[in-house]
């Protein structure tokens, strides 16, 4: 049984018959609207943002699944933040400020691509990607925040 595996970026909920999925998939012979319209209902918590997407497909019977991977913890920090970009200086200029509540958000939904083994942590690894990116946590700087993390100043927001 010989399994072929298609790898690319969609926008969520935008998946098309046309590039980049169409010319990837077609010489399958699965059904492309099948597999826009899975992509699409799958991934549309993710508008606006490019999502990973796997699409393993039986040649023999012609039947395939579909995995849809997290954008990029950089991504999920710019929609939340409605920024486009992050600083290009991230020393000296900051160009946003997230909050614990929105730390935890992200953590959540990247936990099972992160490192971290409770919400806890997974918060703090997003709060680590906020370093390079220039932008403060709760009015801080980033590893300002990550310590008082770890003394549970933020117990009552990332243990609820």
């Amino acid at each position: 049984m010989a399994k072929d595996t298609v790898e690319i970026l969609i926008e969520g909920g935008k998946a098309t018959p046309g590039p980049p999925l169409g010319p990837a998939i077609g010489p399958l012979g699965i059904n492309m609207m099948q597999v826009v319209e899975q992509i699409n209902s799958k991934t549309s918590d993710f508008a606006g943002m490019k999502v990973p997407v796997k699409i393993i497909v039986d040649s023999s019977t012609k039947e395939f699944e579909i995995e849809i991977g997290t954008p990029p913890t950089t991504a999920l920090i710019m929609d939340e933040l409605k920024i486009e970009k992050g600083s290009q200086d991230p020393g000296m200029e900051k160009v946003a400020d997230l909050s614990v509540e929105q730390a935890l958000k992200i953590a959540r939904m990247k936990f099972d691509s992160l490192l971290a083994n409770d919400y806890k942590h997974g918060a703090k690894e997003v709060m680590g990607t906020c370093v390079s990116m220039g932008i403060t946590v709760a009015g801080k700087d980033p590893r300002e925040a990550q310590k008082e993390v770890d003394q549970g100043v933020y117990d009552d927001i990332l243990l609820a």
